[in-house]
């Protein structure tokens, strides 16, 4: 590349798992463009959100910090990218097409251009609560004259409703899907460009998040063949802390937004069956598969305009999705099925590619790894750690934990109001709010402020997660190292952003 500055285009789907890269043992999966990327790039195989939530993770990765720096711990929290303006500030083109979830949501975080587009099932403002807010999508919806598909219309027009697990055929044509319009959207963009300047694309495809609601020809392929299902007994269930418990039942009952519908279209059940369970997987594999496709008509545009040489290639996403897993479904709590993210960088003409990482790996450490690619100087004050070292085959790891953490874990119907109906509530006034994930290669723990029980996972003999392990004295002092290295880990950190400019504090561009 020289002495010129690279593009970086950053794409960033929403609640997509890391095991649904065909290329990285998924052998189910059909994501023929995504495994390109890991065949050119590097493939960081333990890669992990710091907060299992859109919006903190995502504040978490557009300002290098940990969530309890940034202030951000539930969605609906206020935020606004920080070094988004400091690749603006030198001469990057700073463009945002589709999801960010910054709040507000129409906040110009830094970017030059943003053409919005946010969940797929916002079926209310609760980010504005002060005026409505409509993106790019509603309005061409509306344009259309076409209804907006949600937990509204799923619940009225699907008969079956309660049994689908929010797993639905999408009502209307596959150019009108949010991830096709956003794919398109980027495709339109990209060839009306006519800069000459270094360009930082984000990408936020709104899928595979719920509503699972792909088009019917991508899910066909997927409901005919096996696909890994979860196997949950009840003495598993029955050995999880008393917030999950909680959480399974308001995702059952919807208790809070019973006249709207579940959250997200997902009525939850019990025990639901390997066909419900089956149907649920194929159609999430399937929205995976439909944004694979348009991440390779990206690529195969930026090739034809002669750019793809010159351009740092990230493919990752927010956080992922239980799909079953441990007896639940969606995110907001610590498992790996939720934690843990694809990350996938690709930049031949910088890097070796082909190349797997096996090293313990944060999402916010894309941060200071996309500021040192465009050959900007990194806040030494950042929770976050380059990538770069590891990308240059330099060393092979960068830290011995990785840590995730948060308040959004359940509904709490006490916090309901005009604008905060349904959400995820920050504490339920029993000292629950917030939980830390600490975890090493082999072990993890969980950490509910306030509270005598935990979680703790041996993952070498036990990666599924199905064995808590919190009272088992043969743990003890493990998990007393690692509570004492997690307390230390948060006091540093804590200590080092209060002694530099902390990203909250940097408000003028909300």
């Amino acid at each position: 590349m020289g002495q010129k500055k690279p593009n970086i285009l950053l794409i960033i789907t929403d609640q997509q798992r890391a095991d649904t890269v065909g290329a990285l043992g998924a052998s189910f999966m059909r994501t023929p463009n995504i495994d390109r990327l890991v065949e050119t790039g590097i493939s960081f195989t333990n890669t992990f959100t710091t907060s299992p939530s859109c919006v903190p993770a995502r504040a978490s990765l557009f300002t290098g910090y940990c969530a309890h720096n940034t202030n951000v711990l539930a969605n609906g929290d206020r935020w606004s990218p920080t070094w988004i303006q400091t690749l603006a500030d030198a001469g990057y083109q700073c463009v945002n097409i589709g999801k960010m979830h910054t709040i507000p949501l129409d906040s110009p975080g830094g970017f030059h251009e943003r053409f919005i587009v946010e969940n797929k099932d916002r079926h209310r403002h609760l980010e504005t609560p002060d005026r409505a807010f409509f993106d790019e999508w509603d309005k061409y919806l509306a344009n259309n004259h076409l209804e907006k598909p949600s937990r509204e219309t799923y619940k009225r027009d699907v008969s079956d409703f309660e049994e689908r697990l929010g797993a639905f055929v999408w009502p209307l044509s596959e150019k009108d899907h949010p991830d096709i319009f956003v794919g398109n959207m980027a495709l339109w963009w990209l060839n009306k460009r006519r800069a000459d300047c270094p360009l930082f694309l984000q990408i936020g495809f709104p899928g595979p998040h719920p509503p699972y609601d792909p088009v019917k020809e991508y899910v066909d392929c997927y409901l005919e063949q096996e696909l890994p299902l979860p196997d949950v007994s009840k003495e598993e269930l029955e050995g999880q802390p008393p917030p999950h418990h909680d959480y399974r039942d308001e995702m059952i009952n919807y208790h809070s937004s019973k006249e709207r519908g579940p959250h997200d279209s997902v009525k939850w059940i019990s025990h639901p069956t390997s066909k419900q369970l089956h149907r649920l997987r194929a159609y999430y594999y399937a929205n995976v598969t439909m944004i694979d496709r348009k991440v390779g008509e990206i690529l195969d545009l930026l090739d034809r305009k002669g750019e793809l040489d010159n351009t740092l290639v990230v493919f990752t996403s927010d956080h992922g999705d239980a799909l079953g897993d441990n007896g639940h479904i969606e995110k907001w709590m610590m498992y790996d099925s939720m934690v843990k993210v694809p990350l996938v960088i690709s930049a031949p003409r910088l890097f070796k590619g082909g190349r797997r990482a096996g090293a313990l790996v944060q999402l916010m450490d894309l941060a200071p790894t996309i500021l040192e690619a465009a050959n900007l100087t990194v806040p030494r004050e950042l929770d976050a750690r380059s990538l770069m070292p590891l990308l240059r085959e330099e060393i092979s790891s960068i830290r011995d934990y990785v840590f995730s953490e948060g308040a959004p874990l359940w509904y709490d119907p006490t916090m309901a109001g005009p604008e905060k109906e349904g959400e995820i509530g920050r504490d339920r006034g029993d000292g629950t709010g917030f939980v830390t994930m600490i975890r090493s290669e082999r072990y993890k723990l969980i950490h509910y402020l306030g509270e005598v029980y935990g979680e703790f996972y041996d993952l070498k003999s036990d990666p599924g997660e199905h064995r808590n392990e919190w009272e088992n004295s043969q743990y003890a002092e493990i998990k007393n190292k690692m509570l004492a290295d997690m307390f230390d880990w948060k006091l540093k950190s804590y200590y080092t952003a209060a002694t530099s400019a902390l990203p909250n504090n940097q408000t003028d561009n909300l």
